[in-house]
């Protein structure tokens, strides 16, 4: 029996499956870290001004997103006797975790000493993040070559990435509250946002050591010996699909990174949270924007939930549009909210977070479809340079989201820790409706163009498999 029959007959274990979640529970943490509270950590703990900011996000995210398909092409390019992708996950776990917590750390420099401080720690956390998570992404092309095995791994994936996300946003600022002692005063704050970081950070490093441990390579290419890069790159301009889900993922990241970035500020100065007071479970304090952006995280653990039967009936490309199309009336409705409407707040907050959260596992699971479709076209599987495209589009969109957050709450007249303007507060609400609704919009223009149905991708895994056996 050739290899290519005795994998299709391998069952992935739970272990291993859970194991794959894992990972991405490790990278969520410490990316939702950044996108809810990076922005506010500069302007109101570090001390940065929020047009400063947003430059310097988009200046490091740009230019680091196109590192991304760097270390897809040397992922592709590794063999050792772990895999391609997992001794990335083995050695940088550890690295990963230390430089975020120095992009947490705020030392007793000047302006220009702090603003060079946040340029060098930041990009290279962003660099160390492109160097792990690639090569993990990468690795669900290569557990098994079963579509529905991707499906079902991917949904693994995003489920413990929203449950990382989830238990981060919800125990975050309690224990910045308690290492600082519940003192309000910047000293404190900056060793209470410290110290929280570094809890993040130990269990960032042990579930990525757990993933590099439970999971496992399988998927060998037709071609033994890997292209040279100039075709690598020739066969990823022709893929049109991989275009496609580019544009879309960069569009439906600016609709969650503006959202996202933009919550505390909302919570802050529009809500008043500060007013409600703290609000006790289980004898643990959380503020509003705590308890808003976990439950956030719970609903977007249903939409991925709900993803794979949904999209098993109605297609992957119908159910991404059904779901954005979805967002973006609702999102729309939020900027009418008043600041007293809290349940209506949380309303919405969990509908559209079940929308964003069913069309990401999609995305993840048409990548690894991208790369069966250029592999098919070209005999040649770049594993590692596609699902960069996965990276590279979260790194922009966040890029671009982040920085209009900035410049706008610059342009707006945002002033940190004060009472703000009519204006400023009217922009911090369309920040959670009317400029995430154009991201969504984006984004359905695009998949409306994805070529690849399900039909299409059946007979796809068929020749491959054909042509495997035929090796």
């Amino acid at each position: 029996m050739n290899e290519f029959k005795t994998m299709n007959t391998i069952k992935i274990s739970l272990k291993e499956k859970v194991g794959y979640g894992f990972g991405d529970a490790a990278s969520s943490m410490f990316w939702k870290l950044f996108g809810m509270y990076l922005l506010f950590f500069y302007t109101d703990v570090f001390g940065m001004e929020a047009a400063a900011v947003g430059t310097m996000f988009l200046i490091t995210r740009v230019w680091d997103s196109f590192f991304d398909p760097v270390v897809g092409i040397l992922a592709d390019r590794t063999e050792t006797k772990w895999g391609k992708f997992r001794p990335y996950i083995l050695y940088l776990a550890i690295p990963f975790s230390v430089i975020g917590v120095f992009t947490f750390f705020t030392p007793d420099f000047g302006s220009v000493g702090k603003i060079v401080y946040a340029y060098v720690t930041y990009s290279l956390m962003m660099i160390v993040y492109s160097a792990i998570n690639v090569p993990y992404a990468s690795l669900l092309g290569v557990i098994s070559p079963d579509p529905k095995d991707r499906n079902v791994l991917s949904t693994f994936r995003m489920t413990f990435a929203y449950i990382g996300s989830f238990v981060t946003l919800l125990l975050f600022m309690p224990m910045v509250n308690i290492f600082s002692g519940n003192d309000k005063s910047v000293e404190a704050q900056q060793h209470g946002w410290f110290m929280a970081v570094i809890v993040i950070a130990v269990m960032c490093a042990i579930l990525f050591l757990l993933c590099f441990a439970f999971t496992k390579e399988r998927v060998k290419p037709i071609r033994e010996k890997q292209a040279p890069l100039k075709e690598d790159l020739r066969d990823l301009v022709k893929n049109k699909p991989w275009w496609i889900l580019l544009g879309a993922g960069i569009s439906a990241l600016i609709f969650n990174s503006i959202r996202d970035g933009a919550t505390i500020y909302y919570f802050k100065y529009y809500v008043e949270e500060d007013i409600f007071g703290t609000i006790n479970i289980f004898n643990i304090p959380f503020v509003l924007s705590g308890l808003y952006l976990a439950l956030g995280q719970a609903s977007n653990i249903i939409g991925v939930i709900l993803a794979a039967p949904v999209s098993n009936r109605f297609g992957k490309k119908y159910t991404y549009m059904g779901a954005m199309a979805i967002a973006t009336v609702l999102s729309i409705v939020f900027y009418w909210l008043g600041n007293t409407d809290l349940v209506l707040i949380f309303v919405l907050q969990v509908l559209i977070s079940i929308c964003a959260g069913s069309v990401f596992p999609l995305l993840w699971s048409m990548y690894a479809d991208c790369a069966d479709y250029s592999e098919l076209n070209t005999g040649n599987r770049a594993t590692g340079l596609i699902f960069s495209s996965s990276s590279m589009s979260q790194k922009l969109g966040w890029a671009i989201g982040t920085a209009m957050t900035g410049w706008l709450l610059a342009y707006f007249g945002f002033e940190a820790n004060r009472v703000q303007s009519a204006e400023t507060i009217s922009g911090i609400k369309m920040f959670l409706s009317i400029f995430p609704a154009i991201g969504t919009v984006l984004s359905v223009i695009f998949i409306y163009f994805y070529p690849l149905t399900e039909a299409k991708l059946k007979d796809i895994t068929s020749e491959l498999e054909l042509k495997r056996q035929n090796k």
